[in-house]
């Protein structure tokens, strides 16, 4: 059997060639990725993988021998200051969109390894997750917020 490492868990990966996010949700049970496409166009699915965003809908699990998979709920767990600030800013709505949008933001703010975040930047980062409840900017403001949080700016 082979594993892959969930929030920090080991867990056994299924050998029938599922989708990450079906796994994920159906076999782990953490059903804060949500699937809502199904077809890997809007972001909504998104977890990290190795630290980069993925969108789990259309990514295989088997192929993920080894690797260390963080979903909305590990960023949950580790008191992620983006899950406040996304409360504060009041970037979150029906959220369908929010933890494709939370995993985005966290692989942008480790890639700015410290340094405070742009607006530009943050918009980049958040380009592949379609969110039709907002405009974004509570979203990017909530980014920014916790990103200055993180870096000290």
């Amino acid at each position: 059997m082979t594993t892959a490492e969930v929030n920090g868990r080991p867990r056994d990966l299924p050998e029938d060639g599922r989708c990450l996010a079906d796994w994920i949700r159906d076999d782990l049970g953490l059903t804060g990725t949500k699937i809502p496409c199904g077809s890997g166009h809007c972001g909504g699915c998104s977890v990290l993988l190795d630290g980069r965003p993925v969108l789990s809908c259309s990514t295989p699990a088997v192929v993920h021998e080894d690797g260390r998979i963080t979903t909305v709920e590990g960023l949950a767990a580790r008191q992620d200051p983006l899950l406040r600030s996304f409360v504060e800013h009041g970037a979150a709505q029906c959220g369908y969109c929010t933890a494709g949008m939370l995993v985005a933001a966290r692989a942008y703010l480790d890639e700015c390894g410290g340094a405070a975040p742009d607006e530009a930047g943050a918009r980049r980062a958040l380009s592949g997750n379609v969110c039709r409840c907002t405009g974004y900017t509570a979203i990017v403001a909530a980014v920014l917020a916790a990103g200055r949080e993180c870096s000290g700016a």
